[in-house]
């Protein structure tokens, strides 16, 4: 059974989110203000929290800050506020997703479940933490070396998979097309750079409808955003 801790000032949107985690077969554990989830944290163990941003004492944002200073535990965050600037602060402090209220408690607890899987994932048989990044139905596998579109593993080329995983690792970031052929086939490739194109052909191909996060930057290269 999984442990979430809710976080947020507001007692009816704790009893709501209690009230869907328990049918789904979540314990759940309650705090009011951010402070008091700091708290918590470091004296129990959670599988994920959800919190509120805006909350007195300590705001969500700030909250997160501390939790990740002592544990690495998978976070939602919430927020009355939809804007960009909050969704990319929160992702950057290492939250797992952000859903803007009002929201639909179902979908809550789907996300619930997605951020869980997510985290079992990048745990190995051992306990160790593997190096996973997912978004929505992709999944690159650093540890393993193995990706997978919608739970089916992609086969690619060597190369296919040191390209990828190096725009991923160096996502949202702009790569020229020599940065990239440096980094990927070496300092001493002499070969022709349409090279480049083809294996970027070929990854789109092989990550469906996720080739959108290939963007193509015209005169300059490519990156990786998602």
């Amino acid at each position: 059974m999984s442990r979430l801790l809710v976080v947020d000032d507001e007692e009816k949107i704790r009893i709501i989110i209690r009230k869907y985690a328990e049918f789904e077969g979540y314990e759940i554990d309650e705090a009011n203000d951010g402070m008091q989830a700091v708290v918590k944290v470091r004296s129990n163990d959670y599988d994920l929290i959800i919190i509120d941003v805006m909350m007195p004492e300590l705001d969500g944002f700030s909250a997160c800050s501390e939790i990740r200073k002592v544990k690495r535990i998978p976070i939602i965050m919430l927020s009355a506020r939809g804007e960009e600037y909050d969704k990319i602060h929160g992702f950057e402090l290492g939250i797992d997703d952000y859903v803007v209220k009002p929201f639909s408690p179902r979908e809550l607890m789907m996300r619930v479940k997605a951020v869980l899987a997510r985290a079992a994932a990048r745990t190995d048989a051992g306990g160790q933490e593997r190096d996973i990044y997912a978004v929505e139905g992709l999944v690159v596998d650093f540890t393993a070396r193995m990706v997978t579109v919608d739970g089916v593993q992609v086969n690619m080329t060597p190369k296919e998979y040191d390209l990828l995983f190096y725009m991923v690792k160096n996502r949202g970031i702009a790569l020229t097309r020599e940065k990239l052929i440096t980094e990927v086939w070496g300092y001493d490739y002499y070969g022709d750079d349409r090279t480049l194109d083809t294996h970027i052909k070929l990854l789109r191909s092989s990550l469906g409808d996720y080739r959108r996060f290939l963007v193509t930057l015209r005169g300059v290269g490519y990156r990786f955003e998602a």
